[in-house]
């Protein structure tokens, strides 16, 4: 069983973009993209600083975008569809990214949606001083009982003795100062506490948009099995991944329980799409043996390409 993975927001890298427009088409592409944005993809991905794509308003759609013009390439050199079993999933913002190629949404709209998700997430960063921090190591229920203590949340669960945690600016610089047992804590350049309770304006900005747009959205139950990042289910139903994608502004990511389903799956491999690296770093850490391949320039096709053919 294959994995094909999208990274989320902390993965985008200034001129990430700029191999792909050599691609015939994909120019007009990208342009089709930054109209459902409102933003010029080009000119971020490919000449803005690493300062310009930071901003969540623009990081959030830049990102979906990027996964999706490698995962059209990739699905334009297989010359057909996807093997059956091939599981698609992503790490927060990817995961819109992944119900786009898991035929839930259109890609156009998925980008949309991602656009609509990065301004009310940065919209709500700017309420109150919050901010994120990875813990690294330490025994995981201490980590989370110490997160409580500091009334902090685990934003991402990524598996492999890695929490995020997330809340006050405030809480974050004190549990820095004295990090759990046995961990070390590393301050993250984030704008806000994602996927907490600091996050419901924008989850209930979000779902407002949703709301007024479902029809123009119009999900499909997916075609491929995708993973949901609030627990690792498998979601069947197109409806219900759009309702998740709205809800999951405010919860956990949890990637640990993804993995945990593609271990069960029998993963065998997996291929993350542009800007590659984060992901399947954290398959290899967490399910040792699993083969990878990271998508982040057209060069890169041909392995996925063999990979999902079986080939490799």
């Amino acid at each position: 069983m294959i994995a094909i993975l999208a990274p989320g927001q902390g993965a985008q890298k200034p001129g990430m973009l700029a191999p792909w427009l050599e691609r015939p088409g994909a120019r007009e592409r990208l342009a089709e993209f930054s109209t459902a944005a409102g933003l010029d993809l080009e000119h971020l991905g490919t000449e803005a600083d690493a300062d310009a794509i930071a901003d969540t308003a623009v990081t959030q759609p830049l990102l979906v975008a990027s996964a999706l013009l490698s995962w059209e390439a990739l699905r334009e050199e297989l010359g057909g569809e996807l093997p059956e079993g091939t599981v698609v999933a992503g790490h927060s913002v990817g995961e819109i990214a992944a119900a786009a190629i898991a035929g839930v949404l259109a890609p156009d709209r998925a980008v949309a949606l991602a656009a609509v998700r990065g301004k009310e997430m940065a919209a709500a960063c700017a309420v109150e001083p919050t901010s994120m921090a990875a813990v690294l190591g330490g025994d995981s229920d201490d980590v989370l009982a110490v997160l409580s203590s500091h009334d902090l949340e685990p934003a991402n669960r990524n598996g492999a003795g890695q929490v995020v945690a997330a809340g006050r600016t405030s809480d974050i610089e004190a549990l820095a100062a004295e990090p759990p047992e046995g961990a070390r804590v590393r301050p993250l350049a984030v704008a806000g506490a994602f996927h907490t309770r600091f996050m419901e304006p924008a989850e209930k900005a979000l779902g407002a948009w949703v709301a007024e747009h479902r029809s123009e959205l119009a999900p499909a139950d997916p075609s491929t099995p995708l993973l949901s990042d609030a627990d690792g289910a498998v979601v069947t139903s197109g409806d219900d991944m759009l309702d998740r994608l709205v809800a999951q502004v405010t919860l956990s990511v949890r990637w640990d329980a993804c993995m945990d389903t593609l271990r069960e799956r029998g993963i065998t491999a997996a291929i993350e799409l542009t800007p590659a690296g984060t992901l399947t770093g954290m398959v290899k850490r967490q399910i040792k043996g699993t083969a990878t391949v990271n998508v982040s320039t057209p060069d890169h096709l041909s392995s996925a390409v063999e990979t999902l053919r079986g080939t490799s």
